[in-house]
């Protein structure tokens, strides 16, 4: 009698057991399939955001534009951009269309090259991709504008082309073009707002 009673207490136990063993694995299951979702969506996600590419929704071209706030008088403004321009390009006048104070404009246009990665991940030169900047000023704030990106070449092709992906002449290469032209204007971005920063004032000392 006592020996049934311990194999009912044993089988009960062992019941409990593999219930809890299943609700373990039921558990984790669970969490591991709502981590992979996680995981699924979060690359689509970033897929879905790689490249920004704004677009204006009058004129249905690439147009990246920002405004800045920024210390100091349109004219001083305009002064430090031409220290950017010094700066950054090799040849700032040449470059530069318009360059007028009384208006607080600077208008431009250079190139930028992209690249594109064979089978064995061998880099090569994709093309020229040439855009017009314009630089405006007013106090306190600056705004800069950059259109017109076109890839060089006898018919300078707009690169608008590139965001058709329906297109039957699609290749998966021009979204890697479309990142790295954001990623170009996002540095020449960057290095713009850094450089219109005013210098800090230096402090004399009072030695007496």
């Amino acid at each position: 009698m006592v020996l049934m009673r311990g194999k009912s207490i044993i089988t009960h136990q062992l019941i409990k057991f593999v219930n809890f063993v299943k609700l373990e694995k039921l558990y984790i299951m669970k969490h591991l399939i709502l981590f992979v979702l996680f995981l699924t969506g979060f690359s689509a996600l970033s897929q879905n955001m790689k490249p920004i590419i704004p677009i204006d929704t009058e004129t249905n071209k690439i147009k990246f534009q920002a405004v800045v706030d920024e210390k100091g008088s349109k004219d001083e403004l305009f002064n430090r951009s031409i220290y950017w321009l010094n700066d950054y390009y090799k040849d700032p006048v040449r470059i530069t269309s318009i360059r007028d104070v009384e208006t607080g404009k600077i208008e431009g246009t250079h190139h930028f090259r992209i690249y594109y990665w064979d089978e064995d991940s061998i880099k090569h030169i994709g093309g020229t991709i040439n855009y017009t900047f314009v630089l405006e000023f007013k106090e306190d704030r600056f705004r800069y504008t950059i259109t017109e990106l076109l890839l060089k070449s006898r018919t300078n092709l707009p690169i608008e082309k590139w965001l058709d992906k329906s297109d039957p002449a699609y290749n998966k290469q021009w979204d890697s073009y479309l990142e790295q032209i954001a990623t170009f204007v996002n540095e020449w971005s960057e290095n713009l707002i850094n450089h219109m920063k005013p210098e800090p004032e230096e402090k004399v000392e009072d030695n007496w």
